[in-house]
């Protein structure tokens, strides 16, 4: 039987991804559960990557990669483990609106920037095919998890998985714990009681999460949009499909997004959008080499809106002369799916034009008829945040 997608391990980029606080103990915890623990090295990390705030960034540092007291060195050398790319590269402190390091997490503009922060790290990870990621949502503020598994729903893939880290009582109160050592090794706990971290358990939960990546249109997984645009693209890609035209600004919402198509291209579109509005059969496309005076005529209605009273549509009306065949109808077709894909991505599909799947091929706009509208749309905003502007690359 085949297997559907290589499992984690088998990547040979394998990243640990965490969110951490004045906690970097999590990050030793969670190394251990995936490397250490069984079942045993199911999932060792070739890098390890931190989210965090500029005081957390020190505490992380002097905590493990320090050479004194280096707790990622020490649990990398008792547990003999592979190489692991783990420095001050790998710790991305968040920033706030002025470019300077965050010290902490507390207004609203701060989680607005720590959600965006932290959407473009996993965005980034993501467009790597030849990378998993393991994401801890267990240290930092609770926001932070929030907004890493968040950012993980949205852009994850079969092979990214999601976890928290689970430690047994004490040790879990222990600010002096990092992992279960190989020999013991005594702790003090808050009110003197005296304990061996050799004994402690460590075991992850792994958490499943729903990955919306599909419905994300490309410029949305290669761009630079914001949490809160990402989300808002998401939603609209799940709601039922609507279709607004406006042939006098040669524009059309759909998956609401408002985006400008070609004359050509807005025409045919707007020939099944209204037989859908209409609720009329599908059409069979014009013969491939013989000319059909009945698409002529409804294809230059639609065009003649568009183009509007005044414009010279001579280079047009000689091209189809004689009438539309089959070579004009099926280019500007691939056309009009190739833009409707590009700005839209996975959420073009009840836009497209269907064929019906099965001969004799009969297209239509499978959209129900109150879900198309001829209407005049707003204005284009030019702010830089808009979902439009991101979308179309403005």
């Amino acid at each position: 039987m085949l297997d559907a997608h290589p499992q984690p391990h088998q990547f040979p980029r394998r990243l640990l991804v965490a969110v951490t606080g004045l906690s970097p103990q999590i990050v030793t915890e969670t190394l251990y559960a995936l490397a250490v623990a069984p079942p045993a090295r199911a999932f060792v990390p070739t890098e390890i990557h931190l989210i965090t705030t500029r005081s957390g960034a020190e505490k992380a540092r002097l905590a493990l990669l320090s050479d004194e007291p280096g707790w990622f060195h020490r649990l990398s050398h008792d547990y003999a483990l592979p190489p692991i790319h783990f420095a001050n590269e790998t710790i991305h402190v968040l920033e706030d609106a002025g470019g300077r390091p965050l010290e902490d997490i507390r207004s609203p503009e701060d989680n607005r920037r720590a959600a965006d922060g932290i959407t473009g790290i996993i965005r980034e990870f993501t467009a790597d095919p030849d990378c998993a990621l393991h994401v801890s949502i267990a240290g930092g503020r609770k926001t932070m998890g929030f907004f890493l598994g968040y950012a993980l729903s949205l852009y994850g893939r079969p092979q990214d998985k999601l976890s928290h880290v689970l430690v047994s009582e004490p040790f879990e109160a222990s600010l002096g714990f990092y992992y279960p050592t190989p020999t013991s090794r005594v702790l003090e706990m808050p009110g003197g009681r005296l304990v061996d971290s050799a004994k402690a358990q460590v075991t992850l939960a792994e958490l499943p999460f729903v990955s919306l990546r599909h419905g994300l249109p490309e410029a949305l997984l290669t761009g630079l949009a914001s949490y809160n645009e990402t989300v808002e693209a998401a939603r609209h890609a799940l709601a039922p499909a609507e279709l607004q035209i406006d042939l006098a600004t040669r524009r059309v919402r759909a998956a609401d997004k408002i985006f400008a198509l070609p004359p050509a291209e807005l025409a045919l579109l707007s020939v099944f959008a209204r037989r859908a509005l209409r609720g009329e059969a599908p059409l069979p496309a014009p013969a491939k080499e013989l000319a059909d005076a009945d698409w002529k005529k409804r294809y230059l209605v639609e065009l003649r809106w568009i183009a509007g009273p005044m414009k010279d549509l001579d280079e047009t009306e000689r091209a189809l002369r004689k009438g539309m065949d089959g070579g004009y109808f099926s280019a500007h077709l691939s056309k009009l799916k190739k833009i409707l894909r590009r700005e839209l991505g996975p959420a073009a599909e009840p836009y497209l034009i269907s064929d019906g799947g099965s001969r004799p091929r009969r297209y239509s706009l499978g959209l129900r008829p109150t879900a198309v509208s001829y209407d005049s749309l707003p204005a284009l905003q030019h702010s830089g945040t808009t979902i439009s502007s991101i979308l179309s690359g403005a």
